[in-house]
């Protein structure tokens, strides 16, 4: 199962940033990653993983599929609200690291609590003084691009 968590993981932050290197993006890469993370969505998203990380993961996976993919329907939602019944569990128990950052950052996008997003700040001042990993300078970005819709 970690492998089909890390498989929607990739191929949802791969549609996010579609476009991001080159500026362009090509329809059939579009129409085929968002069908494959629709799909990788609707196979995972009621699998209960053996760790909490894991269940963090899969559910953060899936948040960010569903930021990236174009269409929805009735089921979709029904899923997306699931899912967000199942982060509220997760946080509570998951320890302080960059996983529960990213899921507090993309959590708060459905929920918009201002405490997420200080939670998050408040892990990211543990980064503070060290070089940061690809994932970690990328949950900043994406923490900032946030910050901006919020003022």
């Amino acid at each position: 199962m970690k492998e089909e968590i890390e498989r929607l993981y990739e191929k949802a932050r791969e549609l996010l940033h579609l476009g991001d290197k080159d500026g362009f993006v090509y329809a059939d890469d579009l129409s085929r990653l968002n069908k494959e993370v629709h799909e990788l969505i609707h196979l995972l998203w009621n699998k209960k993983p053996g760790s909490i990380e894991e269940e963090a993961r899969l559910c953060l996976a899936i948040l960010m599929g569903f930021n990236g993919i174009m269409y929805a329907n009735p089921e979709d939602e029904k899923i997306r609200r699931s899912v967000t019944d199942r982060i509220r569990l997760v946080l509570k128990k998951l320890p302080s690291s960059l996983l529960k950052c990213q899921l507090l950052i993309y959590y708060y996008g459905e929920v918009e609590d201002d405490k997420l997003i200080k939670e998050a700040k408040e892990i990211m001042k543990g980064w503070e003084r060290r070089e940061l990993s690809a994932e970690e300078l990328e949950t900043v970005e994406t923490l900032e691009i946030i910050g901006s819709v919020i003022i």
